[in-house]
């Protein structure tokens, strides 16, 4: 059966449409009143969960470690974002958890490396000793 991206693009909003209704957000904003900002993480963390997977999920097994190495960048971009959340003045669980997210987001890029590089190196020609 032939990869029809329309066809696959249509699935996709309609199940993210089932799981949170897009309107209630988009009607609040014409509105003029504020979102809850626990809405909108919610949202965008639903969003990324769908699109992750099926990204991943249509990924041929034999690209699976270069999908991996890409995954390097975006453990770096959650570095930034913990960051962020972990700059503030007050101590709070914001802060734990941000320094928490930059500890783990540093042992995946650098297993990642790690992992990349002998997967390289298993395709360099063995040199005679």
């Amino acid at each position: 059966m032939p990869f029809n991206p329309t066809q696959y693009i249509e699935k996709s909003v309609t199940a993210i449409n089932q799981i949170m209704p897009a309107e209630t957000h988009s009607v609040e904003v014409l509105r003029g009143g504020e979102v809850d900002p626990f809405i909108t993480g919610l949202t965008v963390f639903m969003l990324a969960a769908f699109v992750g997977y099926y990204v991943v999920w249509r990924v041929t097994p034999a690209l699976h470690s270069p999908l991996m190495a890409v995954t390097n960048a975006i453990s770096s971009v959650i570095i930034v974002g913990a960051l962020v959340v972990a700059g503030g003045e007050a101590f709070d669980v914001s802060k734990v958890l941000g320094f928490i997210a930059v500890v783990l987001a540093s042992i995946n890029i650098f297993g990642g490396f790690i992992v990349t590089q002998r997967m390289l190196d298993m395709f360099k020609k063995k040199t005679k000793k």
